[in-house]
């Protein structure tokens, strides 16, 4: 659980939110995350208003249920913004659209910018770390292998939908860019602070400690994990 919670918070404090303040300004980001924050309490409390129950009573229990589709919806919300920095970084393909300084490839006789490359490798990248963060709760409510891999494909499927729509209207979403950041940040940072780490901590009662060592430290190995990758990309 640490080590999920090192890698979901690493991504939001020094990828996304990161991204986000080379867009924007501060309070851009920050009213994002605000609202990313305040998404993630709504949908608690949605979920937990709404009387669902999973199909296989035998397979999950009600409360770790709720808490799986609370996770999945909210990674799965949160991929929208970038694939919406991936369709800004594609501008240039548009004629009366340019980003200055921008270099290109030449790719089947078409002018790709650098910048979208560089981008579609690194969120595609940054999905693999986001696809582990997602399978882990859910492999501890017993779901099935191939269904860890359809929650981790699912989760990411809003990428290419906010790729073409920036892509069409790359003035508006390049405007929306930092709040977008802002807002996957902080949505899944608080998920963190108000999920996984309490939850880590409940399981860690009987541990000497409360377990509170082993949850730091599995927060720093995440993190240490996720580091050289955001670094790289």
């Amino acid at each position: 659980m640490g080590v999920r919670s090192g890698i979901m918070a690493s991504a939001s404090l020094f990828g996304l939110f990161t991204e986000g303040l080379n867009a924007g300004s501060l309070v851009e980001v920050g009213a994002g995350a605000g609202v990313g924050a305040l998404m993630v309490v709504g949908a608690s409390r949605l979920i937990e208003f709404l009387d669902f129950s999973p199909t296989d009573p035998e397979e999950y229990v009600e409360a770790d249920f709720k808490k799986m589709v609370l996770i999945l919806g909210v990674l799965t919300v949160h991929s929208f913004p970038e694939g919406v920095a991936v369709g800004v970084s594609f501008a240039d393909l548009l004629s009366n659209v340019s980003l200055a300084g921008a270099e290109s490839l030449p790719i089947l006789g078409l002018s790709i910018p650098v910048l979208g490359v560089f981008m579609t490798i690194a969120i595609s990248i940054h999905n693999i770390p986001e696809g582990v963060a997602t399978s882990i709760p859910l492999r501890r409510l017993g779901v099935s292998n191939w269904k860890l891999v359809g929650a981790a494909i699912f989760s990411s499927l809003p990428q290419p939908v906010g790729a073409v729509l920036a892509f069409v209207f790359v003035g508006v979403a390049r405007q929306l860019l930092p709040y977008g950041f802002g807002f996957a940040g902080g949505a899944m940072l608080f998920l963190v602070l108000s999920e996984f780490i309490p939850e880590a901590l409940e399981e860690g009662e009987k541990l000497p400690g409360g377990g509170k060592k082993q949850l730091l430290i599995g927060i720093l190995a995440g993190t240490v994990l996720m580091l050289p990758l955001l670094l790289f990309v």
